[in-house]
């Protein structure tokens, strides 16, 4: 199939017709949470945007393997070479078994891309089920000549990978940049060179989650996981690779020389990375202890939050700003957020109640012929939801004017907007109508209020105010409401 679809490709630095490896067939992994807490904001932003390829990529036709893994064992964020692993470590703390605090919170993590309308992957591969093809990779690595052990740690030997390839084209740093930035750290210690990064660790006797390996009983390091499961399920080459921007380096950095070492080549095509989500201009996260969980955003509890707010705003908050954009968080951000969820659920609901006349006055037609191709342009920008959302929009507005009867539409184009905006609000950006918004719902409501306002004609009826009653029904009467009063009691209807 011919793609239309153009992204950015962060190794090459510039967009890219999005051509497959093997269409229609598209193979994706991205990387997933590190379950050793409960996911906050800055968990949503990957999710959302990714979720948002999965379903722009499925509707163009092509046939998706989705990869998204979970970190349970063994890893730091940023360094698994420094450190105490975090999960262990709040097992120990809370007397638990160290899967406990991982199923916990990968439990905890489902919960809220449930909430968040998050499609779940293909496969979810967790990197202790895994551990076998990690330290096969361990193994190649080694037997190429770019690894070597120490007191029975597996180091990757940078210098001897730079000799060969180039450690740094996915960030854009050079060896040198990079062991000017480690010596930061105290202290060569057991490593050749300190920017050297750990395949396999021993493990010290309190650590309490190992393996044994033909090395030393130990675990793997946090880089190692990615590129063994990203093989294992998508092959030794595959189309997209995706996480947020902090992974570029050294996380990503050291996959693309893992799978190059092990396998002579890159595995991935096209790297695509979202931006922060921040506070104050500082990314947002536990290292930073400046996070604000789902759970939080979704109740209102936290000093931070004027008010709780709802999951489709959350996702709508970061739709309304391109996946490589910065977004700062502000409650006047969410609140807009909010403000404009709502106008564009409420126009979609509008649609229902539209009746269409005989033709369309000019603006209204050129607007909706031209809206489903302006949101698929849009979309084949590189994902540019911002301005799918304007147009979508530019939607509303028509839907209002046509509500109002300041405007005309033909049943045919009645039936293209209603299915474009669906399609694209649903669909795609992956919205959905929460509590209170469906037309069930709002039908029920709007019903006890006609209800309450005839129980007032009741009254005013039974009290002899024939004045009150009469105008209650002919201010229902010139609303659209067909009042009649029967043997049995008061029926009402509304007149389409």
């Amino acid at each position: 199939m011919e793609s239309k679809l153009v992204i950015y490709n962060t190794l090459t630095r510039q967009k890219e017709r999005f051509e497959p490896l093997h269409a229609p067939n598209v193979g994706m992994y991205v990387c997933g949470p590190t379950v050793y807490g409960d996911p906050h904001l800055g968990h949503a932003r990957p999710a959302i945007t990714f979720d948002l390829v999965f379903r722009y990529l499925k509707h163009l036709g092509y046939k998706v393997r989705y990869v998204r893994n979970i970190t349970d064992v063994g890893h730091l964020e940023h360094d698994a070479d420094e450190g105490e692993d975090k999960i262990a470590k709040k097992a120990r703390l809370e007397q638990l078994e160290p899967m406990e605090i991982a199923q916990y919170y990968t439990n905890r993590y489902h919960q809220a891309m449930e909430a968040l309308n998050v499609l779940p992957p293909s496969i979810e591969p967790h990197a202790t089920g895994h551990i076998i093809e990690q330290q096969q990779l361990v193994q190649q690595i080694i037997d190429n000549g770019f690894a070597y052990e120490s007191n029975g740690s597996i180091y990757f030997d940078i210098e001897a990978y730079n000799k060969k390839y180039h450690y740094g084209i996915l960030s854009g740093r050079t060896l040198e940049n990079i062991k000017d930035e480690s010596r930061e750290l105290a202290g060569v210690g057991e490593k050749h060179n300190q920017a050297d990064f750990a395949l396999w660790k021993k493990a010290q006797p309190e650590h309490i989650m190992r393996w044994s390996s033909p090395w030393s009983d130990g675990f793997p390091g946090w880089h190692c996981e990615c590129t063994a499961m990203g093989r294992k399920y998508l092959g030794e080459t595959f189309d997209i690779h995706g996480g947020g921007m902090d992974l570029i380096f050294p996380h990503h950095e050291c996959e693309i020389a893992q799978a190059t070492a092990a396998m002579g080549h890159s595995a991935v095509k096209y790297w695509m990375h979202n931006n922060m989500l921040t506070i104050n201009g500082q990314k947002m996260g536990k290292s930073y202890n400046n996070f604000i969980t789902l759970e939080q955003f979704f109740t209102g509890n936290h000093p931070l939050l004027e008010k709780a707010y709802s999951a489709m705003t959350i996702r709508f908050f970061v739709l309304s700003a391109h996946y490589r954009g910065t977004v700062d968080f502000s409650n006047e951000a969410l609140q807009a957020a909010e403000k404009g969820l709502e106008k564009l659920m409420n126009a979609i609901s509008d649609l229902e109640r539209i009746q269409p006349s005989d033709k369309c006055d000019a603006e209204t037609e050129r607007i909706v012929k031209g809206l489903r191709q302006k949101c698929y342009d849009a979309m084949n920008d590189d994902f540019a939801t911002p301005q799918v959302i304007s147009h979508l929009f530019e939607a509303c507005t028509v839907v209002n004017k046509l509500v109002d009867h300041k405007a005309t539409i033909c049943a045919d184009c009645l039936k293209e907007l209603s299915e474009t905006m669906r399609l694209f609000a649903f669909d795609i950006l992956g919205l959905r109508e929460e509590k209170g918004n469906s037309n069930a719902e709002r039908e029920e409501a709007f019903g006890k209020v006609v209800d309450m306002v005839l129980d007032l004609r009741a009254k005013a009826k039974a009290d002899k105010d024939w004045a009150t009653s009469d105008k209650i029904r002919d201010e229902l009467a010139a609303a659209g409401f067909e009042v009649k009063d029967t043997k049995d009691g008061v029926t009402w209807r509304l007149n389409k």
